[in-house]
């Protein structure tokens, strides 16, 4: 017998719930007390969040539920036969089989590699069938362990090889139109991953495979997963007619796979439509007008990897690729000019660069060790926050172009600094830049002009275009727009301020670090490089979104104290670990309690958010650092109301969620956390 499954884990022909959330926590109640895992709710919660990402339901009745979780000590198969199916996300109806795989956190390799054999074997339907009549535990575990032993090719890390029928021609009646331009049949290169690596990612190979052997056509697989990887050959790349991308995730060294037609999809559409994947594959093959992997190294253009995006969504990614990539000169520079102040006072900025010029530390000026050293780091800081338009920009074009878009789009993040249009102008330069590199990187050119174009044509082209609209036509009346704006905020006092902080502090506690949070994160961040002794807005807005953004998981921990009864232990646990990550200015810390109680989690954070930015704004509170929370108190204006403007939205956030709790009706847990977690998933 295996080490992963025993009798007392099976459950066979006995109903463990209505829906899929029952089912999951029943098997994980098993794996607890067979002693292989120490919390059922730690447990199910990890599960749990494995099947927001994506259903775990598989074609024929099959559902295979799995996390790594702290709370498994043994790597362990818990699996049920259930009267009657449970609805689990397959296309072709409710699983009446199901098995949960749950391993610990810090698996080994080979453990992952069996369980991941089994995932595997349910494509196989006599295998299904055999578990479906088997008369008792025993004889399920038997057939189960026959199916883990090892078999030279079932191993699915180490040989992602062809699933082909033998060489030769395609059988009669199969398709031939897009046949290998080398003669005889198609030949395809697939790679599949899910975000676990367990399960799908090689349940989709063996279903991939399976199809294409059907339809006559050569398939070699790539498996990305927990269990390892071992690279497609470089030869048998070299001679596919077309790739198929199954992944949830990103695909590793995707550049292997440059210039050839590409299908891509969902890793459970490799398990649920195979056959229509490889259909696609082989049509692409002779299709000349076909989406292609991007030429680019680690770079796959937002036409080919974002292709199912719609607009909305095309943007957001946008944008907040540019603001992610410019956080940290933000963040250093802006630590490092509070630093600066702190060490040589606010009169640095007069001298900063004439004193580290014309000092050392073996000459020092007249302030003395401090003053040295505080010019030493404000200038530092500036030049750091002086990449912030040219980051912005250059990671605007990059999104939009891959890498053939960072150098013009730095190039106008640079012109539209030189203009004065600001961070507005940052991101309409990275905007040009990057759909100019983007549609000369789609030209069709001849090979020898290819090597040029990512190095020399594109940066050229794109940076001519980009920066010379922004210098000859745009930049004048984008930089009066930002120096309107710039006045506005800088004269908003009293009501307006307050409203201003009311509206940006709702927006941070609205979804816990997703699309909203991060459009009120942004533009705090997009402006903080405009703030200065003179001008103090920027960092006030700064100071109110980090404010806002500390309260939600604050809250739900003070929560989790004052009426506990309220909260599961898991909630209590979190809790605890949300005080830390409040104080950080995490919000996603809260996600846990939204995820369970969507509807009084979420209206309690929007108040207490409000509540906290609208009392940093109204008091003047200032921060010059984007990230950190109260660690980095030396960078914070005011401390003394950052503190009571986070206490006080703390304080209405948790009694709201108690008061809500208490007195607001709420339906069985099951069900509302089956249907409302993911109304708050977080890209």
């Amino acid at each position: 017998m295996s080490d992963v499954i025993e009798p007392r884990l099976v459950s066979l022909d006995e109903p463990l719930g209505a829906d899929k959330a029952a089912v999951i926590r029943a098997l994980a109640g098993a794996v607890v007390a067979a002693g292989r895992a120490t919390d059922t709710d730690a447990l199910f919660a990890d599960a749990w969040a494995r099947e927001e990402k994506d259903s775990t339901g598989v074609p024929g009745g099959i559902a295979i539920p799995h996390a790594k979780s702290d709370a498994v000590t043994v790597p362990t198969l818990a699996a049920a036969r259930l009267p009657e199916g449970v609805d689990f996300g397959s296309f072709d109806g409710p699983a009446d089989l199901v098995f949960l795989i749950a391993v610990p956190s810090a698996s080994t390799q080979d453990h992952l590699a069996v369980l991941s054999t089994l995932a595997r074997s349910l494509i196989r339907e006599d295998f299904v069938a055999s578990l479906r009549s088997a008369p008792d535990t025993a004889t399920f575990v038997r057939l189960v362990d026959e199916a883990l032993a090892p078999e030279p090719e079932a191993t699915p890390a180490p040989v992602p090889a062809a699933a082909a029928g033998a060489a030769g021609a395609a059988p009669a009646g199969s398709t031939d139109a897009a046949a290998s331009a080398h003669g005889g049949r198609p030949v395809l290169v697939a790679v599949t991953a899910c975000p676990t690596g367990i399960a799908h990612t090689y349940m989709a190979a063996d279903a991939l495979r399976a199809a294409a052997d059907r339809e006559g056509i050569e398939l070699h697989v790539e498996t990305q997963g927990s269990s390892g990887a071992t690279p497609l050959a470089r030869d048998v790349i070299e001679r596919a007619d077309a790739v198929v991308f199954a992944v949830d995730v990103d695909v590793r060294d995707r550049s292997r796979f440059a210039g050839k037609p590409v299908v891509q999809g969902p890793v459970k559409r490799g398990i649920d439509d195979p056959a229509g994947m490889i259909r696609e594959a082989v049509a692409a093959s002779s299709d000349p007008n076909a989406r292609r992997v991007a030429a680019e190294p680690g770079a796959a253009s937002a036409a080919e990897s974002q292709a199912n995006e719609h607009l909305g969504q095309k943007i957001k990614r946008v944008l907040l690729t540019g603001v992610s990539y410019m956080i940290p000169f933000v963040a250093g520079g802006g630590l490092l000019i509070a630093l600066g102040f702190l060490f040589g006072g606010y009169d640095i900025t007069d001298n900063a660069q004439e004193v580290v010029l014309g000092n050392s530390l073996f000459n020092l000026p007249d302030g003395g060790f401090l003053e040295y050293l505080g010019a030493v780091f404000f200038t530092i800081g500036a030049i750091s926050m002086g990449f912030l338009v040219p980051a912005l920009a250059g990671y605007i074009a990059y999104a939009i172009a891959d890498r053939p878009g960072i150098a013009p789009g730095f190039v106008a993040g640079a012109v539209a600094g030189l203009m004065g249009a600001g961070f507005i102008g940052g991101l309409v330069g990275g905007i040009l830049a990057g759909v100019v590199a983007l549609w000369f990187a789609r030209l069709n050119v001849p090979r020898w002009l290819a090597g040029l174009m990512p190095v020399v044509i594109i940066p050229l082209v794109a940076s001519i275009a980009a920066s010379g609209l922004m210098i000859v036509v745009l930049g004048g009346p984008i930089a009066s727009l930002s120096t309107a704006l710039n006045d506005w905020l800088s004269g908003l006092t009293g009501a307006g301020a307050i409203v201003l902080g009311l509206i940006l502090g709702a927006m941070m506690g609205f979804d816990l670090g997703g699309p909203v949070n991060k459009v009120a994160y942004s533009f705090a961040v997009a402006g903080l490089g405009a703030g200065s002794i003179d001008n103090q807005v920027p960092w006030t807005i700064m100071a109110a979104v980090m404010a806002a953004g500390m309260v939600p998981p604050l809250a739900m921990a003070l929560a989790t104290v004052l009426d506990r009864r309220l909260f599961t232990p898991v909630e209590r646990e979190n809790g605890k670990a949300a005080w830390l990550l409040g104080a950080a200015f995490i919000s996603e810390g809260a996600i846990p309690f939204a995820a369970a109680d969507l509807f009084r989690v979420i209206p309690a954070s929007i108040l207490g958010g409000a509540v906290a930015g609208a009392i940093c704004m109204g008091a003047g509170v200032t921060s010059q650092a984007p990230h950190g929370g109260i660690f980095v108190f030396f960078a914070i204006g005011n401390l003394l109301m950052f503190v009571v403007a986070i206490l006080a939205g703390m304080v209405v956030a948790a009694l709201t969620v108690i008061a809500l709790k208490r007195w607001v009706r709420r339906r069985p847990v099951e069900v509302e956390q089956t249907v409302a977690a993911p109304q708050v998933a977080v890209a």
